[in-house]
């Protein structure tokens, strides 16, 4: 079913819509002409994503508003329901990166990402249901990862923010749905965008692979966000835009003793680096 349809009045809130995926996802709805709410802690990429949705035919509202703070967010709905009269659709998108092996990634880094990738979607969440359960209607998307389904090695910390946005949005799926609230989580694999910028690992061998990763990606952030919207209308829980983040989970749920086998076998071989064409001796 058209988005436009179900949602007439047309009205989106993105974190961290100044770059990446969220400004991709911006750039989509103002093609089909949404109100966009661009809630970005950077105040001049905001002001640039705010000129883009403008020239594509959207009308946008840039807000500073660091996730990590719930009275940002608290502010940013208020303004909505000010200026638009309500919201139809959250997405959660705001997100770093890291990696490291456990026991060597600093408590503060820990902390870090925790802030930002788990419990600002926790106040995302918090600020926009009780305006949707008011409304009787809305929709909330949270952006994870597929690191949050299959867990790769040296990634700990990121894995477990992005696979607690999965738990949050597998049981506010349930919680909501008597309340014509829908929720979908995005789940994909690597594609091309700025995450690197403010990647953190204790180890810059880390830092190579995950950059080698990223140079490999065939997606972009634009297919990407075109799959979460025709999804959405689609009311999918699950999006996983990509074929191997289908094929990945979809090998961990029905053959979990193997899959973890050969991950570790793949790991213990340094296969990583000779797909990606890194040889370990130079880093």
């Amino acid at each position: 079913m058209d988005l436009n349809k179900i949602f007439p009045e047309k009205r989106v809130i993105i974190t961290g819509a100044g770059s990446g995926l969220g400004k991709a996802l911006a750039c989509e709805f103002a093609k089909r002409k949404w109100n966009i709410i661009i809630a970005e802690i950077n105040d001049k990429r905001a002001r640039e994503s705010a000129a883009e949705v403008e020239k594509l035919g959207g009308k946008s509202i840039a807000l500073h508003c660091d996730v990590t703070k719930p009275e940002d967010l608290d502010k940013v709905v208020e303004t909505a329901k000010k200026e638009l009269g309500g919201v139809d659709i959250m997405v959660n998108n705001a997100g770093v990166s890291a990696g490291g092996f456990m026991e060597k990634i600093s408590l503060e880094d820990w902390d870090w990402i925790i802030n930002i990738n788990l419990k600002s979607v926790i106040y995302g969440c918090r600020c926009v249901i009780p305006l949707f359960k008011k409304q009787q209607s809305g929709y909330i998307i949270n952006v994870s990862s597929n690191a949050g389904l299959v867990c790769l090695p040296e990634m700990s910390s990121y894995n477990m923010t992005k696979a607690g946005v999965i738990a949050i949005s597998e049981t506010l799926r349930t919680e909501l749905s008597s309340f014509g609230i829908g929720v979908s989580v995005v789940c994909p694999t690597f594609f091309k965008t700025n995450l690197m910028d403010q990647f953190h690992s204790p180890d810059e061998r880390q830092r190579k692979l995950a950059e080698g990763f990223f140079d490999k990606a065939h997606s972009s952030a634009e297919k990407v966000a075109k799959c979460i919207i025709k999804s959405v209308s689609h009311k999918h829980l699950y999006i996983i835009p990509q074929i191997e983040g289908k094929y990945l989970w979809w090998n961990k749920r029905h053959f979990p003793r193997s899959y973890f086998k050969v991950s570790a076998l793949i790991y213990k071989k340094g296969l990583f680096y000779k797909y990606l064409g890194i040889n370990p001796d130079e880093l």
